[in-house]
């Protein structure tokens, strides 16, 4: 995978992308990465909360995409992040949500990313994509 996480908050924030991006693609389980993200400290959690929601605002994130994360993610719908992120327009203060959420919130944004990414990458990156973040290798996954 990427290097180890370290003090270096870029290193750390790779390794984020790298493990968000797997999931996204189903060459990670999201279970296994919700057991990557349960083992980070809070401060990290709420880091990697941060950058997923970006990379859910840069996705365009649809109405559809919501609705259909949701369902994908195991989360209630009536759970504050589902509603937060089905929300018009979507609200992004996840990492501001009480620790105990967090879990919840990282299954959401995690599921509704990986929806909006695919949708993207078939109608836009297909054939001629050059995001570095969609090229990945074959899985690194261990079991």
């Amino acid at each position: 995978m990427t290097e180890p996480i370290s003090d270096d908050g870029r290193t750390f924030r790779r390794e984020a992308e790298w493990v968000v991006n797997e999931i996204a693609q189903g060459l990670r389980t999201l279970d296994s990465g919700v057991s990557w993200f349960s083992g980070l400290p809070p401060a990290r959690r709420q880091m990697v909360l941060q950058e997923v929601a970006g990379y859910v605002m840069q996705a365009h994130i649809t109405a559809a995409d919501g609705r259909a994360g949701v369902a994908l993610s195991g989360v209630k719908p009536t759970a504050n992040p589902s509603v937060m992120i089905c929300m018009d327009p979507p609200r992004y203060g996840f990492a501001g949500l009480p620790s105990a959420e967090h879990v919840e919130a990282f299954r959401v944004l995690v599921s509704v990313f990986a929806v909006a990414d695919t949708r993207r990458r078939e109608r836009y990156c297909k054939g001629a994509c050059g995001h570095a973040w969609h090229n990945l290798p074959v899985a690194t996954e261990q079991p």
